[in-house]
């Protein structure tokens, strides 16, 4: 194994692909829906997808980039 430390994903991206932009446009969408539509039928499978995007790029996403090989 190598010694030199691995670069940080987050740096390897643009700033619209941060997780602080992930997690407000998430916010946006749900509160979004709710706020125009306020129909829980709508909001609620929003929310589910919004979930599980934030679970995919900021839970998933960075556990396999620590752990491939260098």
């Amino acid at each position: 194994m190598s010694d030199t430390p691995q670069p940080d994903l987050w740096a390897e991206k643009p700033w619209w692909c941060q997780p602080w932009t992930i997690i407000l446009t998430g916010v946006f969408a749900i509160s979004g829906s709710w706020l125009v539509l306020h129909r829980l039928w709508v909001t609620i499978p929003v929310a589910v997808i919004i979930l599980i995007w934030w679970v995919l790029f900021l839970v998933i996403a960075p556990a396999a980039y620590n752990n491939q090989p260098r």
